[in-house]
C-alpha cells in the first residue's frame, strides 16, 4: 500500500513539473511572438535569465488558477451564460497580470488585451499536457470523481452506505452471448471473466424474429415491442416510413408501449436512462433520443454533454482520444484493403468520425453520467454502450477491430466497478445486450446487385444502372423474365386478365438480413393472390433466389404462409421449426407467428438466408456484421448478473423475447428494494417458456 502511494505521488509530480515546462516553454513562445509582451528588463536579459522569468511567471500563474479559479468559478455561476463567457476570459487576463507582477524585479510586462490572449493560450495548453498525460490513466479519473464524492458526502453529513443496494444495468450492444464467453475465455474482456469466476452467472436469451435495438430495448424497458417489425418499417395507415433511431419515431413507439402496458416504464422512480433509444420512464435522462424531440426545458437530454464538457479536462481528454480514434479506424481500414480482406464494405466518408463519436464520444459521456448516477446514489441505472455495434457492423463481429472495442469497453467496465467501491450505497451491476450480430457478405456484394433492384426486376420496373451493367442483375433480370412468363402463361389459362394495371413501385426497408416491402397504395395488407395479379413474376423471383431464405406473405386461401425455394408453401398456423425454417434454429416458428400478428407487418417480408455451418447471413443494407432478422448469433443475446439476484429463469427453461427480460429485471428490482414499478397489463404476459 505505501509502495502505491509513493508510485501515485510520484506520477502526480511528475505530471504536475511537465506541465509547468510545457507551460513555460509557451510563455517563452508567446514573449517572441507577442511585440506588449515581454519577459525582459528594458536593458535585455540573457536567455538563461528570461527562461527562469517564464518559468516563474508560468509557475505564479499556475498556482493563481488553482487556488483562485474554484472561488471564482462558483460566484460566476450568478450570472448569465454569455457575462460568464467574457468573464472567463477577463479573470484569466487578471490573473496573469497578477503572476507577471509577482515576478521579481519587474521583468514581466503585458497590456491588459494581451494578457487575455496570453492567458487563454497558457491555459489551453496547460488543459491539454495535463489530460494528454492522463488519457489512459483512469485510476487518475476515478481518483478525482472519489474526492467529489467524499466531498459531497461530507457536505451532506452522510458517514456510511446506505442499507439498499441499487443496480446498474449496461447494455453491451450487439454483443452475442457466443462474442462474450470467449472475449473473456481469451483475455479480451478480463473483468468480465473475473466477474464470470467470481460472482456472476451467463445466462443467453433469444430475440424475436427483428432482432434490433429499437424491438430489444423497447422491450426491455417498458415491457412491450408488440407491432416492432424491423428497424425500418411502413405504416400505410399513416403513410410514413418508422424509424427505430429517428428521434420522432422513437418517441411515439415509447408513447405507444406506455399506452399498452399501462405503465411508465423500468426506472419509473429514482431511475437514472442514459445513452438509450427509450426513457424507460427515468426522470434523470442524458443522451436519450424519444425525448430528444422535445423542446425547452422539457428536454435534459442533451444535458449530459453540456455537463460533461463543461468540465475542460473531459473535453480536452475525449477530443485527444477522439482524434486517436480517427487515426486508429483510418488506419484498420488501410491495412484491411490492402490485405484484400473478405467480406469488406467501404468505409471512408464520414465513417471515421461516425465510428469515433460512437467510441468515444458516446462511451466517455455515458459512462460518467453512470458514474455521476452512482455517486449520487440513483436506486436504479440503465445506460447503453454501443460501441461494438458500430465497430462490428463495418469490420465484422469476429474481426479484430472489433475485438480492440471490446478491451476497451471492459476497461470502461472496470471504471465503473471501483467508483462502485466509493458510492454512498451499494451497487449491483448487470450486463446485458439487446441482441448479437451474425457475420457475411452483403446481399449486393454477393450477388451484384440490391434486394431493392431484384424487386424492382420482378416487378418489371427499371433497375438500377449499377445492376443493369451487372452478371448477376442480367440473371435476376432473365430469372424474373422465366418466372413473369410462366406466371402469365397460367393465368392466361385461367382466364385472367393478360396486362393488369400496373401500380406505383412498392417500397424496399432494409434492417440487417431482413426486408420489408410495401406496395403503399392500399391501405390494407396485400395477399398473396393481389401481389401475384399485379407482378406475377415477383414472389417466385425473391423465393427462389439463392441469397434469400424465406417469405411471408397473407394467403386468402390459407391465412398467412412462409415461401421457400422450390415452390415450398407452409401455413403459418402449420409452422414448425423445420422444412424452410431448419436453418434458423429453435423458435424461428413462434418469432415468425408473433411478427405475422403486427398490424403494421409489411406485405411481404423477407428474411435473408442463413448457413448454419458458417453462421453467416446477407445483409440487405452496407453491413458485413448484420442483426435484425433471423440467422445464427444476431438472435442470442445474454444477460450477466451477480448470483445474488434469482436466477433469469428456472433450470431447463428458456429466456424467450425482450418482454420476458422486462420482467426479469422488475423481479431484480423488486428483489433489491428498487424502484416501485407500478404493475400493469406488461406483468400479466406468458411465463417464459420452456425448451
Amino acid at each position: 500500500m505505501v509502495e502505491r502511494r509513493w508510485r501515485t505521488s510520484g506520477r502526480a509530480l511528475l505530471r504536475v513539473i511537465v506541465v509547468w515546462a510545457v507551460s513555460t516553454l509557451t510563455m517563452l513562445a508567446l514573449a517572441g511572438l507577442l511585440p506588449d509582451f515581454q519577459l525582459q528588463s528594458d536593458d535585455g536579459d540573457s536567455i538563461t535569465r528570461t527562461a527562469v522569468t517564464a518559468a516563474l511567471g508560468a509557475g505564479a500563474f499556475g498556482l493563481l488558477s488553482a487556488l483562485v479559479w474554484p472561488v471564482a468559478v462558483r460566484a460566476l455561476l450568478l450570472v448569465s451564460a454569455l457575462v460568464l463567457g467574457l468573464l472567463v476570459f477577463f479573470l484569466n487576463g487578471s490573473l496573469l497580470l497578477i503572476a507577471l507582477w509577482l515576478i521579481p524585479d519587474g521583468r514581466g510586462a503585458a497590456d491588459p488585451v494581451t494578457a487575455v490572449v496570453v492567458a487563454a493560450v497558457m491555459s489551453a495548453v496547460a488543459s491539454a499536457t495535463s489530460t494528454a498525460l492522463a488519457v489512459g490513466d483512469d485510476d487518475a479519473y476515478r481518483r478525482r470523481l472519489s474526492r467529489l464524492a467524499d466531498r459531497r458526502r461530507r457536505r451532506r453529513g452522510e458517514d456510511g452506505r446506505a442499507g439498499t443496494p441499487g443496480t446498474v444495468f449496461l447494455q453491451l450492444d450487439g454483443v452475442g452471448y457466443e462474442v462474450l464467453r470467449r472475449a473473456a475465455k481469451d483475455g479480451v474482456m478480463p473483468t468480465v471473466a473475473a466477474w464470470m469466476d467470481e460472482n456472476h452467472r451467463l445466462t443467453p436469451w433469444r430475440t424475436d424474429w427483428s432482432s434490433q435495438t429499437g424491438a430489444g430495448q423497447l422491450g426491455i424497458l417498458h415491457g412491450s415491442n408488440h407491432d416492432v417489425p424491423a428497424f425500418r418499417w411502413y405504416e400505410k395507415d399513416s403513410g410514413r416510413v418508422m424509424v427505430s433511431n429517428r428521434p420522432s419515431s422513437a418517441a411515439e413507439l415509447q408513447r405507444r408501449a406506455v399506452e399498452r402496458t399501462g405503465d411508465g416504464g423500468l426506472l419509473t422512480v429514482d431511475g437514472a436512462s442514459r445513452g438509450n433509444l427509450f426513457s424507460g420512464g427515468a426522470d434523470q435522462v442524458a443522451l436519450v433520443l424519444s425525448v430528444a424531440v422535445r423542446r425547452g426545458r422539457a428536454n435534459r437530454s442533451r444535458a449530459g454533454y453540456f455537463a460533461y464538457f463543461s468540465d475542460p479536462a473531459n473535453a480536452v481528454r475525449t477530443a485527444m482520444s477522439f482524434v486517436a480514434e480517427v487515426a486508429r479506424e483510418i488506419g484498420q481500414s488501410t491495412r484491411a484493403r490492402l490485405r484484400g480482406d473478405r467480406p469488406r464494405i467501404k468505409r471512408g466518408g464520414l465513417y471515421p468520425l461516425i465510428r469515433a463519436f460512437a467510441t468515444v464520444v458516446e462511451r466517455d459521456v455515458v459512462v460518467a453520467a453512470v458514474m455521476g448516477d452512482m455517486l449520487a446514489g440513483r436506486t436504479a441505472v440503465y445506460a447503453d454502450l454501443v460501441a461494438y455495434d458500430e465497430v462490428a457492423h463495418h469490420s465484422g463481429p469476429h474481426s479484430r477491430d472489433a475485438s480492440m472495442v471490446l478491451e476497451r469497453i471492459d476497461r470502461s467496465l472496470a471504471l465503473i466497478a471501483k467508483v462502485a467501491d466509493h458510492t454512498p450505497r451499494g451497487y449491483r451491476i448487470v450486463l446485458l445486450s439487446d441482441h448479437g450480430q451474425s457475420p457475411g457478405e452483403t446481399f449486393q456484394g454477393a450477388y451484384g446487385l440490391s434486394l431493392k433492384d431484384l424487386v424492382r426486376a420482378g416487378c418489371g420496373l427499371p433497375v438500377s444502372r449499377r445492376a443493369e451493367r451487372s452478371k448477376r442483375g442480367a440473371e435476376a433480370r432473365d430469372a424474373a423474365g422465366d418466372a413473369l412468363r410462366g406466371a402469365l402463361h397460367r393465368r392466361v389459362a385461367e382466364g385472367a386478365d393478360e396486362h393488369p394495371a400496373p401500380g406505383p413501385g412498392p417500397i424496399v426497408l432494409a434492417s440487417g438480413n431482413l426486408a420489408l416491402i410495401s406496395f403503399p397504395d392500399t391501405s390494407e395488407r396485400l395477399s398473396r393472390e393481389q401481389i401475384e395479379h399485379r407482378h406475377p413474376a415477383l414472389l417466385s423471383t425473391l423465393a427462389n433466389h439463392p441469397g434469400i431464405g424465406f417469405l411471408l406473405v397473407r394467403s386468402e386461401e390459407h391465412g398467412s404462409v412462409v415461401l421457400g425455394p422450390g415452390g415450398v408453401e407452409v401455413p403459418v398456423t402449420e409452422l414448425a421449426d423445420s422444412g424452410p425454417l431448419a436453418v434458423f434454429g429453435r423458435g424461428a416458428a413462434d418469432a415468425i407467428r408473433r411478427g405475422d400478428s403486427f398490424p403494421h407487418v409489411a406485405d411481404i417480408m423477407v428474411n435473408s438466408m442463413h448457413d448454419p455451418e458458417a453462421g453467416t447471413v446477407h445483409a440487405f443494407e452496407e453491413q458485413i456484421g448484420s442483426h435484425g432478422g433471423l440467422g445464427g448469433e444476431q438472435a442470442q443475446p445474454f444477460l450477466l448478473s451477480p448470483v445474488d439476484l434469482s436466477a433469469p429463469v428456472a433450470d431447463g427453461a428458456e429466456l424467450v423475447g425482450a418482454e420476458a427480460v422486462h420482467r426479469v429485471l422488475r423481479r431484480w428490482l423488486r428483489e433489491c428494494d428498487g424502484p416501485q414499478v407500478p404493475i400493469g397489463p406488461a406483468e400479466a404476459s406468458p411465463p417464459d417458456r420452456a425448451p
